[in-house]
């Protein structure tokens, strides 16, 4: 099938949208899934600016690129989440304020709202990102949780996204949620519960990345399958486990990159999840949206993982047979 292959610019951030467009289009990318940080896709610069929408196409078009996707992964993360200092790194200054918590929040839902429609503007009909949770902490169930608390999260969850989504369905736009550690939704039953919550309304789906079931032990497959109508977005993210009875699947509050850590993100192709089996699925489920690329690996050079993974996706990227392979078995 043949899906279009895009690099999400959120790990490329430091770079100016101009020299991340010259690189990608220069290795045979498709286009560039847009962050909404550092100079890619300024959400406030997008409503209120003339000529700005405009900048962003004259980039993409001189590197004949296409844009079909932008994320606001990290405002997104404030809206449901207990803010501590951590945000405030995140954000943007408008949005943190004088980092009052449950202003932090409120304004970081507005600005998911104006996302919508600085993507409506834009002509893209997907916002990728995250929900945040103020219910991730209590994965432990200890001290003693109750299912009243949890269930109060959930409910916490529905209250800001619903109000969100009305703007999602007002513009056209829908929103794709990365199923996540740390987010409302994170492994199957949690995203069935995060579904119900807002009671299966279209305007809220999945940006599907295999990276963060492998390392907790889920087959992306079956997630697939479950939620073929929600697919809105898929991310091309690889993930490795290193048990051997040292290093736990708990990361043992070390960063990303450090070798004593149970699991990692590693780029496409160096870990351990089947992207062709994915594949196989998405063409099962009639996907045909863009593969967005997500380099995340602390331990190799960006631009050999961004090229590498572009040659992966175009191998493992197969089209669907028209006919039963034994077909022409039969006489005529």
């Amino acid at each position: 099938m043949a899906r279009p292959v895009t690099l999400f610019t959120g790990q490329w951030a430091d770079l100016t949208l101009e020299k991340v467009a010259q690189m990608v289009s220069s290795w045979g990318y498709d286009g560039l899934e847009l962050a909404c940080w550092g100079d890619h896709f300024d959400v406030s610069r997008a409503l209120s600016e003339d000529g700005y929408i405009q900048s962003r196409h004259d980039i993409l078009a001189k590197y004949s690129l296409k844009c079909w996707a932008i994320s606001n992964h990290l405002v997104g993360q404030a809206v449901c989440d207990p803010i501590d200092e951590r945000h405030k790194g995140i954000v943007p200054p408008h949005v943190w304020g004088n980092g009052d918590p449950e202003g932090v929040r409120q304004r970081a839902a507005d600005e998911i709202k104006n996302t919508a429609r600085a993507a409506a503007k834009f002509g893209v009909k997907v916002v990728n990102g995250f929900t945040g949770s103020s219910v991730w902490h209590l994965i432990y169930r200890f001290p003693p949780t109750s299912d009243e608390m949890v269930e109060a999260g959930y409910k916490d969850f529905a209250d800001r996204w619903n109000p969100i989504l009305d703007v999602f369905d007002e513009v056209g736009v829908k929103f794709g949620l990365e199923v996540h550690p740390t987010e409302i939704a994170y492994d199957m039953y949690t995203t069935q519960k995060t579904l119900a919550a807002v009671n299966n309304r279209p305007a809220f789906g999945i940006n599907f990345d295999p990276s963060h079931f492998y390392h907790q032990f889920l087959d992306p497959v079956p997630f697939i399958e479950e939620f073929a109508d929600r697919i809105y977005h898929v991310h091309v993210k690889d993930s490795i486990r290193r048990l051997d009875g040292r290093r736990s699947i708990l990361a043992s509050h070390l960063n990303f990159g450090d070798r004593r850590r149970g699991w990692d993100f590693v780029s496409p192709g160096r870990g351990g999840v089947d992207f062709e089996q994915m594949i196989r699925s998405l063409n099962g489920i009639g996907y045909d949206g863009p593969l967005s690329v997500e380099w995340e690996d602390s331990g190799m050079m960006r631009e050999q993982g961004a090229q590498e993974a572009l040659a992966l996706v175009r191998r493992v990227n197969i089209s669907p047979s028209s006919v039963a392979f034994d077909a022409a078995f039969e006489r005529k």
